[in-house]
């Protein structure tokens, strides 16, 4: 059973410029799409979601894309925090979240501790967030807490991510078409099923959501093992 799905919600700029709207505008749109999305994952049966909603890179868009995408973080964390009381949702985050700037960080830390009891749904907003940024921040933790001269685990290490608590996602969908991962989760994503559809984000809604899943219920995962059906085959090899 599925119980955790990452989203790269790609698209927004490319959905704003086919309507004649600014990049703003699209992320607007796309911001809009997240409770419509996590409505559906959670009446589904998904336990968490996890939603790539600004990179550590994306420090580098233009002075007002940036400020516009901050303001939408106020804003979902304000309006949508009656919504996620009412339906049980947990909001929690991961990245270097120091770096939002102070209004951001406020609605942000508002949300997450009114709804820190809430255990239906969760939605993992990542935020400043890069896959090697957290594995570097892991590795500098264990240098300033860990006390062991013992060689690290896998299991230890990941004690040391941003949330050990959760488990991997079982399944990663991209929307708007890119065929990469974009620095997201990198640990994490080890042996997640991946989903790829050129389906912009702000379109990408309940449908959508369950074609995703049809196609990873088809799927079989052997975790690097191998199924009755052809392990005798490799017995014999």
């Amino acid at each position: 059973m599925i119980q955790h799905v990452a989203i790269i919600m790609d698209g927004n700029g490319r959905w704003a410029t086919q309507r004649g709207l600014s990049r703003s505008e699209g992320h607007r749109a796309g911001a809009k799409q997240i409770s419509v999305v996590a409505d559906a994952a959670r009446k589904l049966g998904i336990k968490y979601l996890t939603i790539y909603a600004f990179s550590t890179e994306n420090w580098k868009r233009p002075e007002a894309e940036v400020s516009a995408l901050m303001g939408l973080i106020v804003e979902f964390a304000s309006s949508e925090l009656p919504k996620m009381m009412e339906n049980n949702v947990r909001l929690r985050t991961i990245g270097r979240t120091a770096d939002l700037p102070l209004a951001s960080r406020t609605a942000l830390l508002n949300a997450i501790e009114k709804t820190k009891d809430n255990d239906g749904f969760t939605i993992n907003v990542a935020l400043s967030y890069g896959g090697r940024a957290e594995i570097v921040d892991a590795v500098n933790k264990i240098l300033r807490e860990r006390k062991s001269k013992k060689p690290v685990t896998e299991a230890e290490f990941r004690d040391y991510l941003y949330l050990p608590d959760m488990p991997d996602p079982d399944l990663m969908i991209r929307t708007g078409g890119n065929l990469r991962i974009s620095n997201f989760l990198l640990w994490q994503l080890s042996y997640a099923e991946l989903y790829v559809t050129p389906v912009f984000w702000p379109d990408f809604g309940e449908d959508d959501l369950k074609a995703a899943l049809a196609s990873f219920e088809g799927r079989e995962r052997r975790f690097g093992g191998l199924n009755a059906e052809n392990s005798g085959d490799a017995a014999r090899q």
